[in-house]
């Protein structure tokens, strides 16, 4: 009963359902890719099976941190699981590293010993179906973390697209080969393709680094927060300040000082704030607001009054 309560749960959350997609066509293509490694004796095909094989393992990071973040706010985590995303991110972008250095040693050494490639057939065609899958599979993923907002499969379909890239490289370099008898070409590709896999691992991480550090929220993203608050701003609003956002996986966090006029009730605060966040959901989603409301200090402020003025605040600055 507890593996089908899981399968359910898989099922009904769509970025698990996509994550265990990535983890099914990943597993097919590294049996499929060694398989032909061996029989064709290429350190570049070699290369993306091992490439296949990390993109496997980070397709399970990734399937482990969709179910986590997916988790509501505990005890320990106040603030929900986001983060573990985000780490899952940075991890896949280290794997991708060490991939990049296996395969250029692999071809390193067929570069000094020779290279000697066999049934090239065989080897261009895996490859055809591996770039076919990695970019449907890819497409996938990417939309859904678009649609969800999530760097762990997000990374998992940069991955796969990356793969997508390398297996046509690969596929063509033995196309070459083919032709010209070459063989030299085998690793020269290897070596291509793993200072494109660096490129992919390099842009990885600092997506999935950066939110770990709390570093705000994109300037579009927070222009769409003053935007909000300027809407609401002629219906009492007198300022705000300390505006503060960070973001943890696909969770974002805003907190404000409001100034408002000293005589409002705490009911009209209320209100007030209620629909500042209100505004703030309908251009961002995934957003969690935290209010700090204080009353105005002017004594000669006219809104305080009750009269119409200028609200002098940040809205006018952006």
């Amino acid at each position: 009963m507890g593996l089908i309560k899981l399968v359910r749960e898989m099922w009904m959350d769509e970025k698990q359902r996509i994550a265990s997609i990535s983890i099914l066509s990943n597993t097919t293509l590294v049996l499929l890719k060694l398989i032909a490694g061996i029989l064709t004796n290429s350190v570049s095909i070699l290369s993306e099976a091992i490439h296949s094989g990390l993109d496997l393992l980070a397709a399970i990071i990734a399937f482990i941190a969709v179910r986590i973040s997916s988790n509501p706010p505990d005890s320990r985590h106040r603030y929900g699981h986001g983060k573990f995303e985000n780490m899952s991110g940075t991890i896949e972008a280290l794997l991708i590293f060490i991939a990049a250095i296996w395969i250029i040693a692999e071809a390193y050494e067929k570069i000094i010993n020779g290279a000697n490639v066999e049934t090239i057939g065989v080897g261009i065609a895996v490859m055809a179906f591996a770039t076919l899958v990695n970019w449907l599979v890819s497409g996938l993923l990417m939309k859904t973390a678009r649609k969800t907002d999530s760097i762990a499969l997000e990374a998992d379909a940069m991955h796969l697209r990356t793969d997508v890239f390398t297996s046509l490289g690969v596929m063509l370099g033995l196309l070459v080969i083919a032709v010209t008898k070459i063989q030299i070409l085998d690793p020269i590709i290897a070596i291509a393709v793993a200072l494109l896999i660096c490129k992919a691992a390099y842009d990885l991480t600092v997506k999935a680094l950066v939110p770990l550090l709390d570093v705000a929220l994109p300037p579009d993203e927070e222009e769409a927060i003053k935007e909000a608050i300027s809407i609401v701003s002629p219906e009492g609003l007198v300022n705000f300040h300390q505006l503060r956002t960070r973001k943890a996986g696909s969770e974002r966090y805003v907190d404000m000082h409001l100034v408002v006029p000293r005589d409002l009730s705490i009911a009209e605060v209320h209100d007030l704030c209620d629909r500042i966040e209100n505004e703030i959901e309908i251009r961002l989603q995934h957003v969690h607001v935290l209010v700090h409301a204080e009353p105005c200090e002017d004594q000669d402020c006219e809104l305080c009054h009750k009269k119409e003025c200028d609200i002098k605040s940040e809205l006018t600055e952006s």
